[in-house]
């Protein structure tokens, strides 16, 4: 076994099992808030999902990858193929959706009362069981494509017209195909991160000003930031590595899909990008409040939940 696929086993193994622990931590946190009766925010919802999305991401990626890494080839059927690469598109593709959902809803629960997105507030929360509902479905139905591009290594009699992922295959389709196959996947991506950067920078001009009209009650200078500060520099931190990893993600997609037989490493790499941020986003939102015992973000907190709240701390 060559010592590049050991590192390269280390790093998927290392990246999958934190993403899993932090992802399925947080999932527990909130179902545990939930059964045991306490207020959930109508963000809990989407970041449910999202966790739920990471964890299928990463597990359907990383879990084959490490063991093809570490020497062992054909172990899956042409089924298996089919199904880990599938549930790992639909995975992917709901975490940028869910992702996308919480940066446009939180964006519309800041705005100005007198915006125009003061109607849309107060109906937002009413579509947002539907909106992440209507995300995993269009991505279960775009994922589908999937079954006709992968398939075994077992099944393979002509190895030479495939492209070769270690423990699947890919098939080459016509150039027409491929061209479809390529803007179908990637345009709801680029949607959503179009829509996100938007309401993420809208975000930050929303505080931006508030804190400008705020700076005549603050007299004297503080040596922590205000809690818009924080916030903007949140978002942008969320922004700028959501938007970083999934836009060099996409391009290493594109890359993999249209040249004929890609190379090994540029396969890996993609695998890489494609899982850091369902890996780190669970630990961007634990960090967003270290002194708080559940993820937070404050600046869509209500700030008129009652006492009781407080014994549903873990």
């Amino acid at each position: 076994m060559a010592t590049s696929d050991v590192a390269l086993g280390i790093i998927f193994l290392s990246q999958t099992v934190v993403g899993a622990l932090g992802n399925s931590s947080l999932l527990l946190h909130y179902l545990v808030l939930y059964f045991t009766g306490c207020r959930v925010r109508h963000t809990d919802l989407i970041l449910q999902h999202m966790f739920v999305a990471n964890l299928l991401a990463l597990l359907c990626k990383g879990v084959p990858q490490t063991v093809a890494a570490f020497g062992v080839k054909d172990f899956l059927s042409d089924f298996g193929c089919k199904l880990l690469f599938y549930l790992h598109r639909v995975g992917r593709g709901v975490s940028i959706g869910s992702t996308c959902l919480l940066s446009v809803f939180q964006a519309m629960k800041i705005s100005p009362e007198n915006s125009s997105c003061s109607d849309l507030k107060v109906k937002a929360p009413k579509y947002i069981g539907l909106s992440v509902f209507l995300s995993w479905i269009l991505y279960l139905l775009i994922s589908i494509m999937i079954f006709s591009q992968m398939t075994g290594k077992r099944s393979n009699n002509n190895i030479t017209s495939m492209k070769d992922f270690e423990y699947c295959s890919g098939v080459h389709p016509s150039k027409t195909l491929q061209s479809l196959y390529a803007a179908l996947l990637t345009f709801p991506d680029v949607l959503c991160v179009g829509l996100m950067l938007w309401a993420s920078s809208s975000m930050v001009l929303i505080l931006h000003r508030h804190k400008q009209r705020m700076q005549h009650v603050h007299k004297t200078s503080s040596p922590r930031s205000s809690p818009e500060s924080r916030a903007t520099k949140t978002i942008l931190l969320l922004v700028s590595t959501f938007a970083s990893f999934y836009t060099l993600s996409c391009i290493f997609q594109i890359c993999v899909i249209f040249i004929y037989n890609p190379h090994w490493l540029l396969v890996k790499m993609g695998v890489i990008v494609a899982g850091s941020f369902p890996t780190l986003s669970p630990f961007l939102l634990m960090s967003r409040n270290s002194s708080a015992s559940r993820p937070d973000l404050p600046w869509i907190r209500n700030r008129k939940t009652p006492d009781v709240r407080g014994m549903c701390k873990l």
